[in-house]
Protein backbone atom coordinates (compact mmCIF):
# COMPACT_ATOMS: atom_id res chain seq x y z
CA UNK A 1 0.00 0.00 0.00
CA UNK A 2 1.22 3.47 -1.09
CA UNK A 3 1.68 5.00 2.05
CA UNK A 4 1.70 8.84 0.23
CA UNK A 5 -2.67 8.26 0.22
CA UNK A 6 -2.61 9.43 4.18
CA UNK A 7 -1.25 12.64 3.27
CA UNK A 8 -4.18 14.18 1.29
CA UNK A 9 -6.54 12.51 4.35
CA UNK A 10 -4.74 14.13 7.24
CA UNK A 11 -4.59 17.21 5.30
CA UNK A 12 -8.56 17.37 5.29
CA UNK A 13 -9.07 15.94 7.94
CA UNK A 14 -7.38 19.17 9.41
CA UNK A 15 -9.24 21.19 7.48
CA UNK A 16 -12.30 20.22 7.89
CA UNK A 17 -12.10 19.74 11.61
CA UNK A 18 -11.48 23.25 11.96
CA UNK A 19 -13.61 24.57 9.34
CA UNK A 20 -16.73 22.66 10.93
CA UNK A 21 -16.24 24.22 14.54
CA UNK A 22 -15.70 27.79 12.42
CA UNK A 23 -19.28 27.25 10.16
CA UNK A 24 -21.33 26.31 13.61
CA UNK A 25 -20.08 29.41 15.41
CA UNK A 26 -20.90 31.63 12.34
CA UNK A 27 -24.12 29.75 12.48
CA UNK A 28 -24.67 30.34 15.80
CA UNK A 29 -24.52 33.98 15.50
CA UNK A 30 -25.87 34.44 12.19
CA UNK A 31 -28.62 32.40 12.31
CA UNK A 32 -27.90 31.71 8.16
CA UNK A 33 -29.20 27.94 7.36
CA UNK A 34 -27.08 27.42 4.84
CA UNK A 35 -23.89 28.10 7.26
CA UNK A 36 -25.62 25.59 9.14
CA UNK A 37 -25.62 23.16 5.95
CA UNK A 38 -21.73 23.83 5.43
CA UNK A 39 -21.06 23.23 9.25
CA UNK A 40 -23.17 19.59 8.97
CA UNK A 41 -20.87 18.94 5.39
CA UNK A 42 -17.44 19.74 7.03
CA UNK A 43 -18.35 17.12 10.62
CA UNK A 44 -19.45 14.48 8.00
CA UNK A 45 -16.00 14.96 5.64
CA UNK A 46 -14.22 15.13 9.15
CA UNK A 47 -15.95 11.41 9.99
CA UNK A 48 -15.52 10.90 6.31
CA UNK A 49 -11.13 11.29 6.83
CA UNK A 50 -11.36 9.45 9.79
CA UNK A 51 -13.44 6.34 8.54
CA UNK A 52 -10.79 6.35 5.31
CA UNK A 53 -7.88 6.40 7.52
CA UNK A 54 -9.24 3.56 9.79
CA UNK A 55 -9.98 1.81 6.19
CA UNK A 56 -6.24 2.16 5.14
CA UNK A 57 -4.99 1.05 7.82
CA UNK A 58 -7.39 -2.30 7.79
CA UNK A 59 -6.50 -2.98 4.51
CA UNK A 60 -2.56 -2.98 5.04
CA UNK A 61 -3.14 -6.18 7.36
CA UNK A 62 -1.18 -9.16 6.10
CA UNK A 63 -3.07 -12.13 4.50
CA UNK A 64 -4.21 -14.86 6.66
CA UNK A 65 -6.56 -18.29 6.21
CA UNK A 66 -9.62 -16.18 5.62
CA UNK A 67 -8.05 -13.98 3.66
CA UNK A 68 -5.22 -15.42 1.39
CA UNK A 69 -5.38 -12.39 -0.94
CA UNK A 70 -4.90 -9.86 1.74
CA UNK A 71 -7.07 -7.34 2.83
CA UNK A 72 -6.77 -4.51 0.61
CA UNK A 73 -10.27 -4.57 -0.31
CA UNK A 74 -11.38 -3.20 2.83
CA UNK A 75 -10.50 0.30 1.57
CA UNK A 76 -13.30 0.20 -0.66
CA UNK A 77 -15.73 -1.23 1.90
CA UNK A 78 -15.07 1.59 3.87
CA UNK A 79 -15.43 4.53 0.34
CA UNK A 80 -18.55 2.97 -0.21
CA UNK A 81 -19.71 3.57 3.98
CA UNK A 82 -18.30 6.86 3.07
CA UNK A 83 -20.33 7.92 0.33
CA UNK A 84 -23.59 6.47 2.12
CA UNK A 85 -23.18 8.99 4.97
CA UNK A 86 -22.56 11.80 2.73
CA UNK A 87 -25.74 10.97 1.30
CA UNK A 88 -27.68 10.43 4.56
CA UNK A 89 -25.90 12.72 6.82
CA UNK A 90 -24.79 15.25 4.79
CA UNK A 91 -27.24 15.91 2.29
CA UNK A 92 -29.95 14.84 4.19
CA UNK A 93 -29.49 16.96 6.71
CA UNK A 94 -28.76 20.37 4.45
CA UNK A 95 -32.14 19.04 2.78
CA UNK A 96 -34.20 19.54 6.08
CA UNK A 97 -32.11 22.43 7.21
CA UNK A 98 -32.96 23.90 4.43
CA UNK A 99 -36.57 22.72 4.29
CA UNK A 100 -36.92 23.98 7.80
CA UNK A 101 -35.80 27.15 6.91
CA UNK A 102 -38.18 27.95 4.17
CA UNK A 103 -41.08 27.06 6.09
CA UNK A 104 -39.90 28.94 9.36
CA UNK A 105 -37.92 31.18 7.63
CA UNK A 106 -35.36 33.79 10.20
CA UNK A 107 -33.67 36.95 8.74
CA UNK A 108 -29.93 36.79 8.82
CA UNK A 109 -28.61 38.91 12.03
CA UNK A 110 -25.20 39.92 10.65
CA UNK A 111 -23.24 38.50 7.72
CA UNK A 112 -19.72 39.59 8.41
CA UNK A 113 -18.79 36.68 10.28
CA UNK A 114 -20.32 34.73 7.83
CA UNK A 115 -18.79 35.86 5.11
CA UNK A 116 -15.01 35.69 7.36
CA UNK A 117 -15.76 32.35 7.93
CA UNK A 118 -16.42 31.54 4.13
CA UNK A 119 -13.23 32.56 3.25
CA UNK A 120 -11.49 31.03 5.38
CA UNK A 121 -12.86 28.03 4.39
CA UNK A 122 -12.44 28.28 0.73
CA UNK A 123 -8.67 28.76 1.59
CA UNK A 124 -8.24 25.65 4.05
CA UNK A 125 -10.22 23.32 1.68
CA UNK A 126 -8.26 24.95 -1.71
CA UNK A 127 -5.18 23.79 0.38
CA UNK A 128 -6.26 20.41 1.13
CA UNK A 129 -7.67 19.90 -3.02
CA UNK A 130 -4.41 20.67 -3.57
CA UNK A 131 -2.36 17.97 -1.29
CA UNK A 132 -4.93 15.27 -2.58
CA UNK A 133 -4.57 16.57 -6.24
CA UNK A 134 -0.90 16.36 -6.22
CA UNK A 135 -1.06 12.62 -4.72
CA UNK A 136 -3.95 11.86 -7.59
CA UNK A 137 -1.23 13.60 -9.73
CA UNK A 138 1.72 10.77 -9.06
CA UNK A 139 -0.50 8.01 -9.96
CA UNK A 140 -2.03 9.64 -13.07
CA UNK A 141 -2.38 7.37 -16.62
CA UNK A 142 -5.27 9.12 -18.38
CA UNK A 143 -4.58 12.50 -19.81
CA UNK A 144 -8.50 13.68 -19.16
CA UNK A 145 -8.77 14.35 -16.01
CA UNK A 146 -12.75 13.10 -15.37
CA UNK A 147 -11.02 10.16 -17.13
CA UNK A 148 -8.23 9.84 -14.59
CA UNK A 149 -10.35 10.57 -11.63
CA UNK A 150 -13.06 7.41 -12.89
CA UNK A 151 -9.67 4.94 -13.69
CA UNK A 152 -8.39 6.05 -10.24
CA UNK A 153 -8.69 2.81 -7.86
CA UNK A 154 -7.24 4.45 -4.59
CA UNK A 155 -10.60 5.86 -2.61
CA UNK A 156 -7.96 7.39 0.05
CA UNK A 157 -7.33 9.89 -3.02
CA UNK A 158 -10.17 9.80 -5.30
CA UNK A 159 -13.00 10.33 -2.45
CA UNK A 160 -11.05 13.27 -0.60
CA UNK A 161 -11.08 15.22 -4.49
CA UNK A 162 -15.02 15.05 -4.44
CA UNK A 163 -15.37 16.02 -1.24
CA UNK A 164 -13.37 18.92 -1.40
CA UNK A 165 -14.07 19.79 -4.80
CA UNK A 166 -18.11 19.47 -3.15
CA UNK A 167 -17.40 21.76 -0.28
CA UNK A 168 -15.84 24.57 -2.31
CA UNK A 169 -18.77 24.01 -4.54
CA UNK A 170 -21.19 24.71 -0.94
CA UNK A 171 -19.20 27.58 -0.23
CA UNK A 172 -19.73 29.55 -2.96
CA UNK A 173 -23.10 28.43 -2.57
CA UNK A 174 -23.59 29.41 0.87
CA UNK A 175 -21.70 32.84 0.06
CA UNK A 176 -24.64 33.53 -2.39
CA UNK A 177 -27.52 32.54 -0.32
CA UNK A 178 -26.36 34.49 2.75
CA UNK A 179 -25.39 37.52 -0.10
CA UNK A 180 -28.71 37.42 -1.06
CA UNK A 181 -30.59 36.85 1.89
CA UNK A 182 -28.87 40.06 3.19
CA UNK A 183 -29.20 42.12 -0.10
CA UNK A 184 -32.69 41.61 -0.20
CA UNK A 185 -33.34 41.22 3.00
CA UNK A 186 -35.66 37.69 2.24
CA UNK A 187 -34.06 34.98 4.21
CA UNK A 188 -35.69 32.33 1.83
CA UNK A 189 -32.38 32.48 -0.43
CA UNK A 190 -30.64 31.39 2.69
CA UNK A 191 -32.70 28.18 2.62
CA UNK A 192 -32.46 27.95 -1.04
CA UNK A 193 -28.99 27.54 -0.65
CA UNK A 194 -29.21 25.28 1.81
CA UNK A 195 -31.25 22.77 -0.20
CA UNK A 196 -28.93 23.21 -3.33
CA UNK A 197 -25.62 22.00 -0.81
CA UNK A 198 -27.86 19.29 -0.06
CA UNK A 199 -27.97 18.37 -3.83
CA UNK A 200 -24.86 18.67 -4.58
CA UNK A 201 -23.88 16.04 -1.50
CA UNK A 202 -26.27 13.93 -3.02
CA UNK A 203 -24.29 14.30 -6.30
CA UNK A 204 -21.07 13.34 -4.86
CA UNK A 205 -22.19 10.78 -2.99
CA UNK A 206 -23.83 8.89 -6.09
CA UNK A 207 -20.43 8.78 -8.17
CA UNK A 208 -18.91 7.95 -5.53
CA UNK A 209 -21.30 4.54 -4.71
CA UNK A 210 -20.59 4.00 -8.23
CA UNK A 211 -16.96 3.88 -8.33
CA UNK A 212 -17.07 2.18 -4.81
CA UNK A 213 -19.24 -0.51 -6.36
CA UNK A 214 -17.11 -1.30 -9.21
CA UNK A 215 -13.60 -1.68 -7.17
CA UNK A 216 -15.54 -3.72 -4.48
CA UNK A 217 -16.97 -6.50 -7.02
CA UNK A 218 -13.78 -6.68 -9.01
CA UNK A 219 -12.40 -4.25 -11.54
CA UNK A 220 -9.24 -5.09 -13.46
CA UNK A 221 -6.20 -2.50 -14.53
CA UNK A 222 -6.55 -0.38 -17.09
CA UNK A 223 -6.23 -0.96 -20.66
CA UNK A 224 -2.81 0.61 -21.05
CA UNK A 225 -1.62 -1.66 -18.44
CA UNK A 226 -3.58 -4.52 -20.08
CA UNK A 227 -1.58 -4.20 -23.46
CA UNK A 228 1.61 -3.39 -21.87
CA UNK A 229 1.38 -6.65 -20.09
CA UNK A 230 0.05 -8.13 -23.17
CA UNK A 231 2.90 -6.93 -25.35
CA UNK A 232 5.45 -7.73 -23.21
CA UNK A 233 3.79 -11.52 -23.08
CA UNK A 234 3.68 -12.13 -26.44
CA UNK A 235 7.59 -10.61 -27.22
CA UNK A 236 8.71 -13.26 -25.19
CA UNK A 237 10.54 -16.07 -28.19
CA UNK A 238 9.35 -18.87 -25.96
CA UNK A 239 5.52 -17.55 -26.36
CA UNK A 240 3.12 -19.16 -29.48
CA UNK A 241 0.07 -16.52 -28.45
CA UNK A 242 -1.77 -16.08 -24.88
CA UNK A 243 -5.55 -15.92 -23.96
CA UNK A 244 -6.50 -12.40 -22.66
CA UNK A 245 -5.15 -11.22 -19.49
CA UNK A 246 -7.20 -11.96 -16.55
CA UNK A 247 -6.58 -8.97 -13.78
CA UNK A 248 -8.51 -7.81 -10.27
CA UNK A 249 -7.62 -4.58 -8.35
CA UNK A 250 -7.02 -5.95 -4.22
CA UNK A 251 -6.32 -3.11 -3.77
CA UNK A 252 -5.11 0.72 -5.18
CA UNK A 253 -2.01 -0.52 -5.86
CA UNK A 254 -2.16 -4.66 -5.78
CA UNK A 255 -3.16 -6.70 -8.62
CA UNK A 256 -3.81 -9.98 -9.18
CA UNK A 257 -2.85 -11.56 -12.55
CA UNK A 258 -3.86 -14.41 -14.33
CA UNK A 259 -2.86 -15.70 -17.08
CA UNK A 260 -3.14 -18.90 -19.57
CA UNK A 261 0.09 -18.65 -22.18
CA UNK A 262 0.64 -21.59 -24.71
CA UNK A 263 4.40 -22.00 -25.30
CA UNK A 264 6.16 -23.01 -28.71
CA UNK A 265 5.47 -26.75 -29.00
CA UNK A 266 9.45 -27.21 -29.52
CA UNK A 267 10.15 -26.13 -26.18
CA UNK A 268 11.65 -28.23 -23.19
CA UNK A 269 10.43 -28.12 -19.58
CA UNK A 270 13.29 -26.59 -18.52
CA UNK A 271 12.81 -24.11 -21.20
CA UNK A 272 9.46 -23.12 -20.60
CA UNK A 273 10.49 -22.97 -16.81
CA UNK A 274 12.29 -20.70 -17.25
CA UNK A 275 10.38 -18.71 -19.49
CA UNK A 276 7.56 -18.43 -17.28
CA UNK A 277 10.28 -17.10 -14.67
CA UNK A 278 11.13 -14.67 -17.55
CA UNK A 279 7.92 -13.39 -17.83
CA UNK A 280 6.79 -12.64 -14.56
CA UNK A 281 10.02 -10.84 -13.81
CA UNK A 282 9.08 -8.71 -16.84
CA UNK A 283 5.90 -7.74 -16.21
CA UNK A 284 7.06 -7.13 -12.11
CA UNK A 285 9.44 -4.94 -13.53
CA UNK A 286 7.63 -2.83 -16.10
CA UNK A 287 4.20 -2.93 -13.43
CA UNK A 288 5.41 -3.16 -9.52
CA UNK A 289 1.72 -2.89 -8.91
CA UNK A 290 1.23 -6.53 -9.81
CA UNK A 291 1.74 -8.57 -7.09
CA UNK A 292 0.46 -11.48 -7.41
CA UNK A 293 1.25 -13.72 -10.78
CA UNK A 294 -0.52 -16.83 -12.27
CA UNK A 295 0.98 -17.75 -15.24
CA UNK A 296 -0.71 -21.54 -16.76
CA UNK A 297 0.81 -23.59 -19.62
CA UNK A 298 -1.61 -25.03 -21.63
CA UNK A 299 -3.16 -25.49 -25.40
CA UNK A 300 -5.24 -22.24 -26.39
CA UNK A 301 -7.83 -23.57 -28.50
CA UNK A 302 -9.21 -20.43 -31.20
CA UNK A 303 -11.59 -20.32 -33.14
CA UNK A 304 -11.51 -21.24 -36.72
CA UNK A 305 -8.38 -23.60 -36.15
Amino acid sequence: MNTSSKLPLYGALGANLAIAIMKFIAAGISGSSAMVSEGIHSLVDTGNSLLLLLGLKKSQRPPDVSHPFGHGKELYFWSLIVAILIFAVGGGMSMYEGITHLQHPEPIEDPTLSYIVLGAAVVFEAIAWVMAYRTFQKSRVEKSFWKALRASKDPATFTVLFEDSAAIAGLVIAFIGVFLSNQTGNPVYDGVASIVIGAVLFLVSVLLVIESKGLLIGEGVSRGTLESIQKIATDDPAVARIAPPLTMHMGPFEVLLAIDVKFKSSLSATEIEAAIARLEKGILGSHPEVKRIFIEARSITVKGE
